[in-house]
């Protein structure tokens, strides 16, 4: 088909900008000659790539596989020049969470990494949706609290532990001084759910006995809502560690199921030592975590 990888970084461009107008400024090329280049690819491949409007431009289905594939292909082709090139030095380890990474357990873990592996630097990145990092290839390793969806051809996962689950509530609630709660307890109140990373759905509820739900846009506005008593909130134990508020009390939900917390990285790593921080995250967490069912 003669695809060229001036063909990916336009849709690449296209696809992370939103615009025709933007991505040709982005890539230093006219608007025409962007066009051109876009026509091109479309006529080699035979399928619609972008929809176009007056006023936009949209990824149709196969412009969105090819520009994740797209995003994925030019990073690994930019390390594989570093790597011979021996410019920048040994990439880091991108790992992403949305939410908590691995509550109490971050700190030891990246720490243990660090000093078995003191080549081998983690960065570490919160994302909405670090799965669509993984991929486009700009992330190595992700923990989550959602289940990965199937049949993802692009991505590969395994449960890694649970968490409890735990009730949020503003400091003078009515019960805030208990020393656990149910979820009955709760269904009397609206509750706040994050519209990037919420682990809660009001099907935890009973039929006929279910909250109100009140959704906000990230864990800041979360946690305000909660502080200042318009909504608790029900979320993981590992946003217990992570997400503190001197405003805000965390108690245990007893009759509530766990949060499964998975780990995901990409059918085909590009980075050599994910399935050693893999490995080294189970083995940490095999030796230190209690039953959260417990």
């Amino acid at each position: 088909m003669n695809v060229e990888l001036r063909h990916l970084r336009a849709v690449r461009a296209i696809g992370d900008e939103g615009s025709l107008t933007d991505a040709a400024r982005v890539l230093h090329l006219t608007q025409p000659a962007l066009s051109r280049t876009l026509a091109q690819l479309e006529q080699r491949l035979g399928v619609r790539l972008v929809e176009r409007t007056t006023r936009s431009v949209r990824l149709t289905g196969p412009g969105e596989r090819l520009w994740e594939h797209a995003h994925r292909i030019l990073a690994q082709f930019d390390e594989a020049l570093a790597d011979v090139t021996g410019v920048g030095g040994p990439r880091p380890l991108r790992l992403a969470f949305a939410w908590a990474a691995l509550g109490s357990h971050t700190v030891p873990v990246l720490r243990g990494w660090r000093e078995r592996h003191p080549d081998v630097p983690v960065h570490v990145r919160r994302a909405d949706d670090p799965v669509a990092l993984l991929r486009r290839g700009e992330a190595d390793l992700a923990f989550l609290r959602l289940h990965p969806e199937p049949g993802d051809a692009l991505v590969r996962h395994r449960e890694l532990t649970r968490e409890r689950r735990v009730a949020a509530v503003p400091v003078g609630h009515r019960l805030a001084d208990r020393a656990d709660v149910t979820l009955a307890d709760l269904a009397a109140e609206p509750v706040a759910l994050c519209a990037t990373a919420a682990t809660t759905r009001a099907e935890l509820w009973p039929a006929g006995r279910r909250p109100r739900m009140v959704t906000v846009p990230g864990v800041d506005e979360w946690l305000t809502t909660i502080a200042t008593g318009a909504a608790v909130g029900v979320t993981a134990e590992g946003t217990v560690h992570e997400h503190t508020h001197p405003a805000v009390r965390y108690l245990p939900v007893r009759d509530a199921e766990p949060v499964t917390v998975h780990v995901a990285w990409p059918a085909h790593p590009a980075h050599p030592a994910t399935e050693t921080f893999r490995r080294h995250t189970e083995e940490y967490l095999a030796d230190h975590e209690p039953d959260a069912g417990a």
